[in-house]
């Protein structure tokens, strides 16, 4: 399976993380333990999970890891959205990340497949 360091959607996703910090490192102080942390942890998920399936060495495993990425993907594209309708991002920005989720998560339903067809 390789290592997941090689992985073009783990690349992706470590870069996307960058970004969200980036972005909600000027949101409101009060949003700090609210959705600052919430969209970090979603958004820090994703390649976390790809690194630890890529680990189990099981394509099994490796399959149910990549689906909770990609459930933490569809989380941070929601808390985006909830940004944007605050005015804490935007809206070309919240387009922006939205199409950047939209591509790593076609990436990990790519991946996904690809593993459910090997033996």
């Amino acid at each position: 399976m390789g290592n997941f360091k090689e992985l073009l959607v783990w690349k992706k996703s470590i870069e996307f993380v960058t970004e969200i910090y980036e972005i909600t490192a000027v949101f409101p102080s009060e949003e700090k333990f609210g959705l600052v942390s919430q969209i970090r942890r979603a958004a820090v998920s994703i390649p976390s999970n790809i690194a630890e399936g890529n680990a189990r060495r099981s394509s099994a495993d490796y399959i149910q890891f990549l689906k909770i990425a990609r459930g933490s993907g569809a989380e941070v594209e929601t808390q985006v959205i909830i940004s944007k309708n605050l005015g804490f991002i935007e809206e070309l920005k919240c387009k922006e990340l939205t199409l950047k989720m939209t591509e790593i998560m076609k990436m990990i339903n790519g991946l996904i497949n690809y593993l459910k067809t090997k033996p």
